[in-house]
């Protein structure tokens, strides 16, 4: 049976830990090496991003977060437009093997509202 994104996304989140805006603030503000992946497309990123963001499209996460992070428990927020890349890339870095990983679940504008 072929499964939607959607159906795919709801699996993902219940995997992983996803947490709002203002909680992946106090995550970051408590951390001394958080990083945070824009998994939205280059060209998305460019035109708006969070400060101390790296972009790391969700089709390239395997292959570039190693260069970024090499700590397989160094905290890191993934967030997009929506939250749903951002969840599906926090369970591949969770099956890759890093452990302190959340999804920012929600708009790129509410993350911005609080991290900016």
């Amino acid at each position: 049976m072929i499964k939607t994104a959607g159906e795919l996304i709801t699996r993902a989140q219940k995997q992983i830990d996803c947490v709002n805006p203002v909680e992946a603030k106090a995550l970051y503000d408590n951390s001394n090496d958080a990083v945070i992946v824009d998994v939205r497309e280059a060209k998305n990123y460019d035109e708006s991003s969070l400060n101390n963001s790296i972009n790391i499209p969700r089709g390239l996460i395997e292959m570039l977060i190693e260069k970024n992070c090499q700590n397989s428990e160094t905290l890191i927020l993934t967030h997009c437009g929506g939250g749903g890349r951002a969840s599906l890339a926090a369970l591949t870095l969770k099956q890759m093997g890093y452990s302190n990983v959340y999804a920012i679940t929600a708009t790129f504008e509410e993350i911005k509202g609080v991290f900016d």
